[in-house]
């Protein structure tokens, strides 16, 4: 009996999910080897949602094997379609680091300046711009003006 327990509205979300998903696990005439189960783990663990292959033509086999691998990897069984399996369970969500308030580093940007003559190629620069820089509407790089400050709010931050 698979660990997890879905709602039909459930697995009808993660079936349409699935859909697009090509298989990352093949079972071959071995069956269910150690090395089946250890890959399907890795694609759970990274994707959450996979499907698997079986080249087998026994339909009941087959069944068997997608509640073997649900009740061995803690997954819930989401599908049994011809020869794919679609297994589902929840990822972990990672940490994010938390962000640094710190200026943005360089991009580099491409400029592309219209040829005098339609005849001729348009012009293209690739252009790296800093952080504490700017971009014209020529496609000349400035240097950005620091905040400008009131005279009124400088003399309170100064006393």
């Amino acid at each position: 009996m698979p660990a997890i327990h879905l709602t039909p509205a459930q697995r009808k979300d993660h079936r349409a999910a699935a859909h697009h998903l090509n298989p990352v696990v093949m079972i071959g005439a071995e069956g269910l080897t150690p090395a089946v189960l250890k890959e399907a783990e890795a694609a759970l663990s990274a994707h959450g949602l996979i499907k698997i292959r079986v080249f087998s033509d026994d339909r009941t086999e087959r069944g068997a094997f997608l509640e073997a691998l649900a009740d061995q990897l803690n997954a819930a069984p989401i599908q049994h379609i011809g020869k794919l399996l679609v297994l589902w369970r929840p990822t972990v969500e990672k940490e994010k680091a938390e962000p640094t308030h710190r200026m943005p580093g360089p991009r580099v940007v491409r400029v592309v300046k219209p040829a005098k003559t339609p005849t001729h190629r348009p012009q293209v620069k690739k252009l790296t711009v800093l952080g504490n820089e700017r971009l014209t509407s020529s496609g000349s790089v400035k240097r950005a003006k620091p905040h400008q400050i009131s005279q009124k709010k400088r003399a309170l931050g100064s006393t």
